[in-house]
């Protein structure tokens, strides 16, 4: 399994890096796991868009998902694309209101949103707390807290592990998702303070104590705000997970598992 970064900026992007987006790679596979500002134009520069086997979104949030519409144009508007992608829908697993919450993004009213047919490009799959299989992976949802409908994944093949916190606060379905995971791909929005507003984000700590009760091979913290120092964050999670931990960067590339 191979992790690519597409952007890891919090909350908004920043100078020159992108909103959430991974990519997900296994068999010849790409699954990219949500698409924020400025993903789109990042994708670009690893693999050609209609390269993507399926798209998962953790919630609905416009840092990771606000470069949908972009790529719905692409699909229904290139002149020249490699195939009839009507003919070839993108599996869209996100949460259920996905479709209507997009097709409002392109619309600018009533009358427009009736003429938005998203269907003619993509499939939609409503998530919720259970295992599907997405190419060659065993995708499992795990709702976590935040405040919209918001989930965490747990990515696996037969060799290799990842699990993709999404945006949440510290809850309980995190450490039996993460338990023994090779790769955690953490949040870690912010620097640890007593008064932070509960069910929102984790700090660089809690990102730590997630790693070390879940007994993960290494942590990877992403999701830090431009307005937060990374580095702090990183020593944070660092005196509570003796295990490797980095920052993730965007345009970085990570294997997991057997090679």
């Amino acid at each position: 399994m191979l992790l690519t970064i597409l952007g890891c900026s919090g909350s908004v992007p920043g100078p020159d890096a992108p909103s959430s987006g991974y990519l997900v790679e296994a068999d010849g596979f790409c699954l990219a796991v949500d698409f924020g500002s400025g993903v789109l134009a990042a994708l670009q520069a690893h693999r050609d868009p209609f390269e993507l086997g399926a798209l998962l979104f953790s919630h609905l949030h416009p840092d990771h998902c606000s470069d949908f519409p972009g790529l719905f144009v692409l699909r229904r508007y290139h002149p020249n694309p490699p195939y009839d992608p009507t003919g070839r829908k993108l599996p869209v697993h996100a949460p259920g209101e996905a479709p209507d919450r997009f097709a409002r993004a392109y619309a600018e009213s009533a009358e427009e949103l009736a003429r938005v047919d998203l269907a003619e490009v993509f499939q939609f799959h409503a998530l919720a707390e259970r295992t599907t299989r997405i190419g060659p992976f065993e995708v499992t949802a795990a709702r976590v807290a935040h405040p919209c409908e918001a989930y965490a994944f747990r990515i696996a093949t037969g060799t290799a592990s990842l699990v993709y916190t999404g945006d949440t606060g510290p809850c309980d379905a995190l450490p039996e998702l993460a338990c023994g995971v090779d790769l955690l791909l953490s949040e870690a929005t912010w620097q640890h303070a007593d008064e932070r507003p509960p069910d929102l984000h984790l700090s660089g700590r809690q990102a730590g104590q997630l790693a070390r009760q879940a007994g993960v091979g290494k942590l990877l913290l992403t999701h830090i705000a431009p307005w937060t120092d990374p580095h702090v964050v990183l020593a944070e999670a660092r005196e509570e997970f003796d295990g490797p931990v980095e920052l993730a960067r965007r345009g970085g590339n990570y294997p997991i598992g057997a090679d």
